[in-house]
C-alpha cells in the first residue's frame, strides 16, 4: 500500500523517476570504458529510504546546515558509491559547487566514507566547471597520489574516469589541462605524454600553457627524450608555440649538450650564422628524427614547420637531402640538391659533406675527393666530419697514403679527426705493416690534443707484435701505462704472445694477470705459448699450473678459443 500511495504522490514520483534516470545515465557512461582499469561498484536501484535520504541531504545542504547538524541528522544513513555520486550529480551546477564540495568533505571526514575514483572525478569536474581551480588542484593531487588499484598507471586510471564522467557532469575541457598541469607538478611525467596523445585523439587538445609546464618539468628532470617527444607532439597537433616554449627547448639543447653541435649544423646548412632559437630547435627535431630512421615522420613534421614559416628554405632542402641520403637514394638526393641550386640557393657544406660520406661508404673515393676539391674551389670550408668520412673511406679502400694525408690536412686546418676515424685508419695501417707510420701519426695527433682510447693503442701493440718490433712494442706499453690506458682483448693477447716469442716470460705473466684482472678470458693460444715458454726454460711446475688454469678456464667458458699469434 505504501508503494502504491507513493506513485499517487506527484513529488515522490518525480523524485524517483529523476533518481533512476540519473543513475542510469551514470551507469551507462561509466560502463563504456576504453581502458578498463577499475571495477566500479554497480549502480543498484535506490530503495525508498535512500531516495528520501538523498533529497533530505540535498535540502539540508541548500539550507546551509553545518557539519554537526548534518552528522546528527544523517548518522543512520548508509553511504554507498551510488548514493554519493547521485548527490554530487544533483549538485553539479556551478551555483551548487560549494555545496557539492562541502558534502564531499563532510561525508569523508564525519561519515567515514571512503570516496572512490569516480566520486573524485565527479567533484573535480564540478569544481573546474565552477572555476574553483585551487580546490580542483587539491583534489587532483589527492586522487593522483592515492592507490585505487594495483598494476595500473594512476595517470591512466584517473584520465579514464575523467573522460567517462565528462558528459554526465557537462564539464569543460579545461579540466584536462588542469589534470596534465597537476601531473607535471607532481613530476608524474613518464606516462603523461601518452595521456596527452589520448586526449588529442578524443578531441581534447591541450593549451600551450599545459605543454610548457610539462616541458619545463621534463627538462628539469633531465628526461630529454620526453621533452623532444612532447615538442614533436605539439608540432604535430598544431599547438601554437610561444617564447616560453622556445626558451625551454633551448634550455633542453644546452642541458643535453646539443646546442653547440646544432648551431654548427644550422650554420653549415644556411651558409651563415643563424641565431633564431626556433630555427635551431626545429632543425634539431627533424634532424634527429631522420637520424633515428623515422624519416616519414620527420618529413611530415618538416612540412608542418614550413607551413608555419618556422624553418628556413635552405635548411628544409638540406634536411630533405639528408633524408634521401639516409634512405640510400643518392639519385633522388642529387635531384633535390640540383633543384635547390636552380632556385637560387647556394651550395652548402652540410649537403656536400653528406654526399662525400655517401660516396665513401659506396667505395666511390675518387668522386668523394673530387667533391672535396669542388668545395674548396667554391670557398667552402669542409667540417671535420667530411675529413672523417674520407679517412675511413680511404682506409677501407686500401689508400693508406691518402688517409694519412687527409689526417695531416685536418691538423693543419686546426681540426682533429674523430677517435673512430683514427682507429679505423690505424687498424688498417697496422694490419698492412705500416705500424711506424701509424705511430708517427699518433705523435702528431697527440701534440694537437687528440684523445686516444684503448683501441688506438691496442692496434699499435698488435702491429709492433706482428712485426716483431719489441722496442716499439715496449715503448707503446710504457706510454699506455703513463697515460693510464689499458689494452683491449686483442692488445693483451698480442702483447703476451710477443713477450713469449722473445723469452720475456716475466713480462708475459704480468700482462696475463692484468688481462684477468679486467675480466678478459685468455685464449687457449695464450696459455699454450706461456706453457711452451716455461717448459723451454725447465719450469715444469709453473707450466703445470698454467695448464690446469687453462683447462679450468676452457671447461667453464665455451668461448675459450684459439687466437693466432701475430
Amino acid at each position: 500500500m505504501e508503494l502504491i500511495s507513493r506513485f499517487h504522490h506527484p513529488n515522490h514520483f518525480f523524485l524517483d523517476f529523476f533518481c533512476f534516470n540519473q543513475m542510469a545515465n551514470v551507469f551507462r557512461i561509466f560502463s563504456h570504458r576504453k581502458h578498463p582499469s577499475f571495477n566500479y561498484l554497480p549502480f543498484f536501484p535506490l530503495i525508498h529510504t535512500s531516495t528520501q535520504s538523498i533529497q533530505s541531504i540535498i535540502d539540508s545542504l541548500h539550507q546551509e546546515h553545518g557539519w554537526k547538524t548534518l552528522s546528527e541528522k544523517f548518522s543512520s544513513v548508509k553511504f554507498t558509491n551510488p548514493l554519493v555520486q547521485t548527490i554530487l550529480l544533483q549538485l553539479k551546477e556551478r551555483t551548487n559547487s560549494r555545496k557539492a564540495l562541502k558534502f564531499f568533505h563532510w561525508s569523508a571526514k564525519e561519515m567515514h566514507f571512503e570516496h572512490g575514483l569516480s566520486s573524485y572525478c565527479i567533484i573535480i569536474h564540478i569544481l573546474v566547471k565552477a572555476r574553483l581551480v585551487k580546490d580542483a588542484k587539491a583534489m587532483f593531487e589527492s586522487v593522483l597520489t592515492k592507490h585505487f588499484s594495483d598494476g595500473n598507471s594512476r595517470i591512466y586510471a584517473v584520465l579514464d574516469s575523467l573522460i567517462d564522467s565528462y558528459e554526465v557532469v557537462d564539464s569543460v575541457p579545461f579540466v584536462f589541462d588542469l589534470f596534465i598541469q597537476t601531473c607535471a607538478k607532481l613530476r608524474m611525467v613518464d606516462d603523461v605524454l601518452d595521456a596527452c596523445k589520448l586526449l588529442s585523439d578524443r578531441g581534447f587538445p591541450l593549451s600551450v600553457i599545459s605543454f610548457n609546464t610539462l616541458l619545463h618539468v621534463m627538462q628539469k628532470s633531465d628526461k630529454f627524450d620526453l621533452v623532444w617527444g612532447a615538442y614533436e607532439h605539439m608540432i604535430s597537433t598544431r599547438i601554437c608555440l610561444n617564447e616560453v616554449t622556445m626558451r625551454i627547448m633551448v634550455g633542453a639543447l644546452c642541458k643535453g649538450g646539443k646546442l653547440e653541435r646544432f648551431l654548427s649544423i644550422v650554420d653549415r646548412m644556411h651558409g651563415k650564422r643563424c641565431s633564431d632559437p626556433r630555427i635551431i630547435v626545429n632543425t634539431c627535431l627533424v634532424y634527429e628524427m631522420i637520424e633515428e630512421d623515422r624519416i616519414d615522420e620527420g618529413l611530415s613534421i618538416l612540412k608542418r614547420l614550413l607551413q608555419k614559416n618556422m624553418i628556413l628554405d635552405t635548411i628544409s632542402y638540406s634536411l630533405v637531402v639528408f633524408a634521401k641520403v639516409k634512405m640510400g637514394d643518392l639519385d633522388a638526393a642529387k635531384q633535390i640538391y640540383d633543384e635547390m641550386l636552380k632556385r637560387g640557393f647556394e651550395e652548402n657544406t652540410f649537403v656536400c659533406s653528406l654526399f662525400i660520406g655517401a660516396y665513401c661508404e659506396e667505395g666511390r673515393i675518387d668522386e668523394a675527393i673530387g667533391l672535396l676539391d669542388e668545395m674548396e674551389r667554391l670557398g667552402l670550408k669542409p667540417p671535420d666530419e667530411t675529413f672523417n668520412h674520407l679517412i675511413k673511406g680511404c682506409s677501407s679502400d686500401g689508400r693508406f697514403e691518402d688517409s694519412l694525408m687527409f689526417c695531416k690536412k685536418m691538423t693543419t686546418m686546426g681540426l682533429l679527426p674523430s677517435c673512430s676515424a683514427v682507429n679505423e685508419m690505424f687498424g688498417k695501417l697496422c694490419e698492412n705493416e705500416k705500424t711506424k707510420d701509424t705511430d708517427e701519426m699518433l705523435t702528431i695527433l697527440l701534440d694537437k690534443g687528440f684523445d686516444p682510447d684503448e683501441n688506438t693503442y691496442s692496434y699499435l701493440v698488435s702491429g709492433y707484435g706482428r712485426e716483431d718490433d719489441m722496442e716499439g712494442l715496449t715503448k707503446i706499453l710504457f706510454e699506455m701505462e703513463y697515460r693510464s690506458i689499458s689494452l683491449n682483448m686483442s692488445g693483451f693477447t698480442s702483447a703476451i704472445i710477443s713477450f713469449c716469442k722473445c723469452g720475456k716470460l716475466k713480462d708475459a705473466e704480468k700482462y696475463l694477470e692484468m688481462m684477468k684482472a679486467r675480466s678478459f678470458i685468455p685464449s687457449q693460444n695464450v696459455y699454450e705459448r706461456l706453457i711452451a715458454g716455461h717448459l723451454q726454460k725447465g719450469r715444469k711446475t709453473r707450466a703445470h699450473q698454467l695448464r690446469s688454469e687453462m683447462e679450468n678456464f676452457c671447461s667453464k667458458n665455451s668461448c675459450c678459443t684459439q687466437v693466432k699469434p701475430p
